[in-house]
């Protein structure tokens, strides 16, 4: 019989130290300690300290209505029970035979494009290959619930599925420190200091009584200095936002100016990173005079402000500073995201009132209907629409802590999980990132405004139904006649691809569809030098509603969409001017760029 020690875990490496092993295991139990502390201090100060939070409460409501499908028929239930048995059986067999030194197929095996199981050791050593199939077929049989469970309505289901996966992700062996391999052989290797690290990082990441993971080392990550450097002077302001004019890098500029309408979800940054990755910065580069507005991250005092004073004091605002700046009646614009939905409503609200301000509207990844919404659907119904309400209307704001936590545990492996791995089981602080830095620099959003964009787009869609109102103006897009340049992005799981394409229709003038490759973020700030991804567009301007339509006459071009919609503007308005210094005449400057509003931390 072959020697079954070689499946068993490897012995402890020559340089493991029992002693101090014993004493970095004490110091990792007193920062784990310190960090339960402030957490649990962290819900003494929360409104209802002793009742759980609206998140379990939503996911019990919707496992209980899949188990009551299962329970409901004892043939159904013990079929269930079998199928699940059986597989454990199987699994329980084949490793039988490996100890016997046999050679077996797995019963299960992950996605190649699974990176929580890269390392050899999980195929190589018994142990850990029994853990993996083991929570494999846990979580194939999981999912099976909810996929073979008849009668749940479509929104039930989603949420469903979504609370699986999360359950699943949260539960793999490779988040644990004695079912990872490579977990293992680092802290055997450092006697435990990895772990040490770890739960420093940990006690240092809770704060307040929720979790902050870090995502990338803040050193060298400063805005104004490392991101966002983009010249120029912020011109005016109020409690809702402050307005950037940027220096120009021509002699002559399109004559008409470009207003850009950031989400004030996430800060405007993400337009304007390293100077290599900026959209503001090329755009400059290419004879734009480019204004945008930076969002307050709002405190409690500000939680009155409604979606309506975010329209009047943002983009409205901002187009009369922009003519007093310039002397332009009309501009370009340019919104994405919410911003590109609160742009819409600024767009309907100038038609209904006969307002002529606008000469285009860019929208990036943004959507005006809902009706094909993405993941964050999930999120969206009137339970959970009522209970954020009532957290709202004590804290006055939604924290972005909370916000940045719902868009994260949608790719919650790559954007959770192999932190929590990386930083407090291995013990490595993350490398700076500016994209994951912008990612973790989180705003709070004014208990009004968000409850008004709940309710209205996602749980009732009432800006493409033509019954949306603000300042008692009753909102129809058809009425907006102006050229549009509708970017999505092929892998997007806020704003889907085929979300933005529905929602061209409704627009009453010309429509441009573009699709670029990758996702939400990457296919957007995806800068021409490069070289990466593509996009497509349709030659005959053909705009059917389905994506299945779309995609058979769409033409492939290689590199960044930014060079296809600036000749598309060119086309639009070509007369130029020249160039405009921000902070002179009328408008004098305030400050520099990026401004205040944009150093504010939640």
């Amino acid at each position: 019989m072959k020697d079954i020690t070689s499946n068993s875990p490897s012995p402890p490496p020559p340089s493991f130290d029992p002693e101090a092993f014993a004493k970095n295991l004490s110091k990792a139990m007193e920062s784990s300690g310190a960090a339960l502390a402030s957490f649990l201090k962290g819900r003494e100060n929360t409104a209802a300290p002793n009742e759980p939070p609206s998140e379990l409460t939503e996911v019990v409501r919707t496992f209980s209505v899949v188990a009551n499908y299962w329970l409901s028929d004892q043939t159904r239930a013990a079929e269930l029970q079998a199928k699940v048995g059986k597989g454990y059986l199987d699994l329980m067999e084949a490793s039988a035979k490996r100890m016997k030194g046999e050679s077996v197929e797995p019963i299960i095996s992950p996605s190649p494009r699974d990176k929580r199981f890269q390392d050899p050791d999980w195929k190589s050593n018994q142990f850990f290959d029994f853990v993996m199939q083991a929570y494999l077929l846990g979580t194939q049989w999981a999912n099976d619930l909810v996929k073979n469970a008849d009668g749940l309505d479509p929104h039930t289901r989603k949420k469903a599925e979504f609370y699986v996966q999360q359950i699943g992700n949260a539960l793999a062996p490779s988040n644990f420190v004695l079912t990872n391999p490579e977990v293992m052989r680092k802290t055997l290797t450092s006697s435990g200091e990895n772990l040490v690290h770890g739960m420093k990082m940990l006690a240092e990441d809770i704060e307040g009584g929720s979790l902050r993971i870090r995502q990338s080392d803040p050193a060298n990550m400063v805005v104004g200095e490392q991101m966002a450097t983009t010249p120029g002077k912020v011109i005016y302001q109020n409690e809702i936002m402050q307005l950037i004019q940027y220096t120009p890098a021509t002699e002559k500029v399109l004559r008409t100016p470009l207003l850009i309408v950031p989400p004030w979800i996430n800060k405007f940054y993400i337009l304007d990173l390293k100077p290599e990755k900026s959209l503001v910065k090329w755009a400059v580069d290419q004879g734009i005079t480019v204004f945008l507005i930076s969002w307050v991250n709002p405190d409690k005092s500000l939680g009155n402000k409604t979606f309506e004073d975010y329209m009047k004091f943002g983009p409205l605002a901002a187009m009369d500073a922009i003519e007093r700046a310039t002397g332009e009646m009309k501009v370009h614009t340019m919104g994405y995201c919410v911003g590109g939905t609160l742009l819409a409503t600024t767009l309907a609200w100038l038609a209904e009132k006969r307002q002529v301000r606008v000469a285009s509207a860019t929208f990036l990844a943004a959507q005006v209907d809902f009706s094909h919404a993405g993941d964050l659907l999930v999120f969206v119904d009137e339970n959970q629409v009522a209970a954020l309400e009532r957290e709202m209307k004590v804290t006055g704001v939604l924290e972005g802590s909370k916000m940045a936590m719902a868009f994260n545990m949608l790719r919650s492996n790559d954007l959770i999980w192999s932190y929590v791995v990386s930083n407090y089981l291995k013990g490595d602080a993350p490398k700076a990132f500016d994209l994951l830095h912008w990612n973790s620099d989180a705003t709070r959003m004014p208990a009004a405004n968000h409850s008004y964009y709940l309710r209205n787009c996602y749980l009732e869609n009432r800006l493409s139904k033509g019954t949306m109102v603000i300042d008692n103006t009753a909102l129809d897009l058809s009425k907006i006649k102006v050229p549009v340049y509708n970017l999505a992005t092929r892998e997007d799981h806020i704003a889907p691809a085929e979300s933005v394409l529905y929602g061209s229709q409704f627009f009453g003038g010309p429509v441009k569809y573009v699709l670029a490759g990758s996702g939400h973020i990457a296919g957007v700030v995806n800068p021409p030098a490069a070289g990466k991804y593509q996009y497509w567009t349709h030659a005959n301007g053909h705009q059917p509603s389905t994506l299945k339509e779309w995609l058979p006459g769409a033409q492939e071009h290689k590199g960044s969409w930014w060079v296809d919609w600036r000749a598309w503007l060119g086309n639009l308005d070509p007369e130029q001017v020249d160039a405009r210094e921000p902070g002179g005449g009328v408008m004098p400057a305030i400050e520099d760029a990026p401004g205040s509003y944009v150093r504010v931390r939640a």
